[in-house]
Parts: C-alpha cells; structure tokens; sequence
C-alpha cells in the first residue's frame, strides 16, 4: 500500500513558509514531516508556481489537492490480486450470514476443493468487503435518550465466589444492577443465584432505594434459566406470568432486550462493569455478608457521588433535582414476591415444586398445571381453576388424603400402629383380632392382609364385624379370606359359636396328644394295635 498522503491544510503552510523565505529544514522541522516529503511536495508544486506570491494570499484547499493529485498519482499496492480471489463469490455469500473470517476459512479448507489460502488473506478478503459495502442501517448506533423516571435497565453480572454462612460452603455469587437511565442513579446487590423469586424481590428491593418505580424496565435475556429467552421467540411463560403480576403491582411496563443484543442496554452494562471493576477489583472479599456491608456505603458515597462520564453529573444530585418527583408512586402494601411455574402431575397424583412434592387430585394425572407460590402458600391451578392449596413450608412430600382415589388412599399408610388404631375404632373385638394377627409370626409382616381385613370389616355393622372375628379366632383363621366368606355366607349371624380351641400361633392344650403326666392305658394301646 502505498504511504498515506499529507493533510492538505500542511500544504497550505507550506507555501505560505516557501513564500515567507523560510529555509527547507525548518519547514519540514515546523511541519513535523521528513526532510525527503518536505522536498516531495515541493517539486510537485515548483512547476505550478504556487510556491511564488505574497504569504497573506492563501490558496485554495481544491487547487492545491488537484495539484498534488496531478503530479503525485497514488501507487498501486506492490500485489493487485489476493492469494484468494477466485474464491471471493463463495466468501461474499458467507460473510452475509456470518461475519466471521475464522468461519468461512475454517469451512474452505474443509471444503473447498484445491484451496490453499490463509486465514489473513480471508480476513483481508472480508476487510474488503466490507469497505466496499459500506455501513448499513443497523450498523448505526442510535443513543436514545431517556425522558426523566422513564426507563431503568437491569442485569446480572458474576462477581467471583464468595462463602455462604447459610450452607457452610463457597458458591458463585453474582451483583444485581438497576440503574435508571436519565440520572444514571444506581443500586446494586449481592445474590447466590438467579431464581425467579430472587430476581423479583430484588426489583422491589431497588424500587424501595430509588422511592419510586420507573415507567419500563429493560430486563437481559440472562443465560440462567430464570430469564433466559422468556421473551424471545421460545417464550416460555413462566417468568413472564410472575413478572406480570409484579408489573401490574408497581405499574411498569416490561421492554426486554432482544437476544445476543448487549448493547442495547449499554447503561447497565456499564454500571455491572463499574462494580465489579470498582468495587470488587481492589476488594480481597471472601464472605458475602461482609461484601454487602461494604457494598451499601460504596454506592451512597462513591458510586452514587461520582461525576459520571455521560451525563458530566452527579447521579444522586441529578436523581433528586429531575427525576425523583417523576417516578411512580409505591404501592402501600410491600409486595410479596409471587413465583409462577408450570409443572405435570406425576403418577403418584403430585407435582414437584422447587424439589418439593405436592398433592393434587388424581383424576389430573398426566396433565400439565401451574404453580402460584406467594409466600408461605402454594396455590395450584388448573384451567384457571384453583385445585389444591398447600404450606410452602411443610415437609418434602405434603398428601391430602383426598386428592387420592377412595379406596386406594389409605394403603399409603404402613405402619402398624394406624391400622390397630383403625381396627379399635371399629371394635375392641376387632382389634383384639388385628393384634393377634400381627402378633402370630415373628419374621413375616401380615400389614397386607390387616389392611384388606380392617377395610372390608369397616363395609358391615359393628355387630357382624364383631361375630366375624369371634368365628374366626374359633377355627384359627386369620385370613382375609376366611373373614370374607364368613360374612357373605351369613355364619357370624349364627347364635352359637364353638369353644375356641386354637389360638392364632400358640395351641391352648395338644390336640392329638396327651399331656406329658397323663398315664398310659394299655387297653386303648392294644385296640389301636388291632
């Protein structure tokens, strides 16, 4: 390529200093150019005689361009042709859909039969392009301008790793930023994660700061799966529903960038910068509860205090002469943050819900329903309709026996002490049965069978329940069987009952034997012989 040519106001004083005497030297010394350009352009224009005349007559910026142009004609570059010219319709095509040098040479050499260039003849190949095609629309950067409390901008932005005294470990830790867009009045914060119910209640965290709500907020399609494409074109609903309610609450209107968009919200990425730069750089901090302690004063007398580089203002200062009378007034009441996910009812008739199980009835099985948890309370919804209610709070696995198939909800139940509770509350006959039943065999549990027994004895009156006990422990059964077929043959209803002679697992007296003193009679031995 060849040298880059003179500015032509140095021409200018150029002649001038030629026409006022002064020496060759002190012209390029005075013009900061070298001894051999100073001579270049004089001889270009001694034929002229642009050099001869009064100093104070001044000439003309065209003539003199048209002048140098004339005598000193730009020079080829040493090599007209690129090593990859022959190749440029295929790399035109390319670099439309991706500007890309690495790509497209990556792709040619894979590719392209018989290439041979170099990634540097590529990038020179689209450098031309690109020159060529000159800047399109959505190349221009256009700087809006905020009206005052009329947009804020928020993001995430990971700081490092700090300890976690709730959990005993160190976890990644990450600095929430709303800044508002005409002040440039900023909070900030220090999370673990990016949950849905943390990001909203970090909205209202800085709206309790700033005093007021901003008109719109430009929220990031973040990369954690709280906000990630919720309001792209894969739009799933669940942060879309939760940040609803909180908008409708605070009476904001939601304006989310567009993915892989960063710089249309440049003013929080900036401030997210600022932090971690400022704040975090020269900072040794290893404990979150100590890194918020110093975040606070660090944003009222620093962050919130400095003269910023746009705006040439003080933020707070600006904050409180132009925008703080301008934002929407608070709610009365502080919002409790409300967190809305979609989940499917399993086949146990329950849905998960940040790695807790809920109940809901069992005719949904296989459906899909929504998640309300607002404090305390999970409320879930199924068309619109509130189908089962449950304490945030309780154990992993919360079941109401009613969401469960009459019939079948009681065998969830497995413990020995429930069942005799069920069979005492029938009788103390039956229970007295049921207890005999578990106290028969010492290795294998009978809970199945109680169960069957007390269930199907809980069908009939107290009083045939009772006679089909006492019948049974009579003849030694103790079998769901034998107390069905007793009472659908009627036989508790006869008056008369046998002595009973067994006892379930033990034998009252032998009953084909004598007992041991009983003496032997030699009669009855010799009939048996015969």
């Amino acid at each position: 390529m060849s040298r880059e040519r003179i500015n032509v106001h140095r021409l200018q004083d150029l002649v001038r200093m030629h026409r006022e005497g002064i020496g060759f030297r002190k012209i390029a010394r005075l013009l900061k150019m070298s001894p051999n350009t100073e001579r270049k352009y004089r001889r270009a224009l001694e034929p002229t005689g642009l050099l001869e005349g009064e100093p104070a007559e001044i000439v003309p910026l065209e003539k003199l361009k048209d002048v140098v142009e004339g005598q000193l004609p730009e020079k080829p570059p040493p090599q007209q042709t690129s090593s990859v010219a022959e190749w440029r319709p295929q790399i035109e095509k390319m670099y439309k859909r991706i500007q890309s040098p690495t790509a497209i040479y990556d792709r040619l050499r894979l590719e392209g039969d018989g290439f041979e260039g170099s990634l540097s003849a590529i990038k020179r190949m689209c450098a031309r392009i690109k020159a060529e095609r000159g800047p399109r629309p959505e190349d221009v950067v256009i700087r809006v301008e905020t009206a005052p409390g009329d947009v804020a901008q928020v993001d995430f932005g990971y700081v490092g790793r700090l300890f976690d005294p709730s959990t005993g470990r160190v976890r990644k830790a990450y600095a929430f930023v709303m800044v508002l867009g005409f002040s440039r009045l900023m909070y900030a914060d220090i999370v673990f994660d990016q949950k849905a119910d943390t990001w909203l209640s970090l909205h209202v965290d800085a709206f309790e700061y700033f005093g007021g709500v901003p008109g719109t907020i430009v929220p990031d399609n973040l990369k954690a799966a709280v906000v990630r494409c919720y309001f792209g074109l894969k739009n799933r609903p669940e942060l879309n529903r939760s940040y609803r309610e909180l908008a409708r609450t605070y009476d904001f209107k939601v304006d989310p960038t567009p993915p892989y968009a960063p710089e249309k919200k440049g003013k929080v990425e900036s401030a997210v910068k600022y932090v971690k730069n400022n704040f975090f750089g020269p900072r040794d901090l290893e404990d979150i509860q100590e890194a918020r302690q110093k975040l606070g004063p660090w944003l009222d007398s620093i962050a919130n205090q400095r003269v910023h580089g746009t705006t040439g203002k003080v933020p707070r200062e600006h904050f409180e002469a132009e925008e703080q009378n301008t934002l929407i007034d608070l709610p009365p009441q502080r919002w409790t943050p409300v967190v809305w996910k979609q989940a499917k009812v399993h086949q146990d008739c329950h849905i998960e819900f940040e790695r807790k199980l809920y109940s809901v009835p069992f005719r949904l099985i296989g459906q899909s329903v929504w998640v309300r948890a607002c404090g305390s309370t999970i409320d879930i919804l199924h068309d619109n309709e509130r189908c089962a209610t449950h304490d945030r709070r309780g154990p992993r696995r919360t079941t109401r026996e009613a969401h469960l198939p009459e019939g079948r909800r009681d065998f969830r139940h497995r413990t020995r002490e429930y069942w005799q509770d069920r069979a005492d509350d029938i009788s103390p006959v039956v229970g007295d049965y049921i207890r005999e039943i578990f106290e028969g065999d010492d290795a294998f549990s009978p809970l199945r069978s109680v169960q069957a027994i007390v269930t199907y004895l809980e069908q009939y009156p107290v009083n045939r329940a009772e006679g089909a006990c006492r019948r049974a422990r009579a003849y030694g059964n103790y079998t769901y069987q034998g107390i069905k077929e007793i009472l659908l043959e009627g036989i508790d209803l006869e008056p008369a009952v046998p002595k009973a002679v067994y006892v379930h697992g033990k034998l009252t007296e032998p009953r084909f034997a004598r007992k041991a003193g009983a003496p032997l009679d030699h009669d009855e031995v010799n009939d048996e012989r015969s």
